[in-house]
C-alpha cells in the first residue's frame, strides 16, 4: 500500500508562488494517477489538478488553469504542484490522492490513498 506525505505549503503574499510535492512510499507511485485536492475551513473538499501515471496527461480545476502547473518524477516517486500567482482565495489545506484508475478523475471518490494535508495560506 502506498503511503503520500505533501510537504511545501506555507504562507506567501498573493502573487507569489508555492510548489508542493507528494512524496510516496511503501509502493512505487509510477502506477497511480495522482490528484490534488484542496478544503478550505467550511468547504467542501475540491479537485484542483490531476496527472495519469506517465504524466502525459493531466486536468485542472478552472479555477487554477494557467497559473498551477502539475508534474511529476516517477524515479522520485514524487508528483508536483507548482503555484503561480496566487491568490488569497487559493488558502486551504492541500490534499494528494492515488487511483490505480487510469483515466483522470475529478472526483474524490475514486482516489484510494491520500496524504495529510498540508496548509497553504495566500494572504493579501
Amino acid at each position: 500500500q502506498v503511503q503520500l506525505v505533501e510537504s511545501g505549503g506555507g504562507l506567501v503574499q498573493a502573487g507569489g508562488s508555492l510548489r508542493l510535492s507528494c512524496a510516496a512510499s511503501g509502493r512505487t507511485l509510477s502506477t497511480y494517477a495522482v490528484g490534488w485536492f484542496r478544503q478550505a475551513p467550511g468547504k467542501e473538499r475540491e479537485f484542483v489538478s490531476a496527472i495519469n501515471w506517465g504524466g502525459g496527461m493531466n486536468r485542472y480545476a478552472d479555477s487554477v488553469k494557467g497559473r498551477f502547473t502539475i508534474s511529476r518524477d516517477n524515479a522520485r516517486d514524487t508528483v508536483y504542484l507548482q503555484m503561480n500567482s496566487l491568490k488569497p482565495e487559493d488558502t486551504a489545506v492541500y490534499y494528494c490522492a492515488a487511483s490505480l484508475s487510469i483515466a483522470l478523475h475529478n472526483s474524490p471518490l475514486v482516489y484510494d490513498h491520500w496524504g495529510q494535508g498540508t496548509q497553504v495560506t495566500v494572504s493579501s
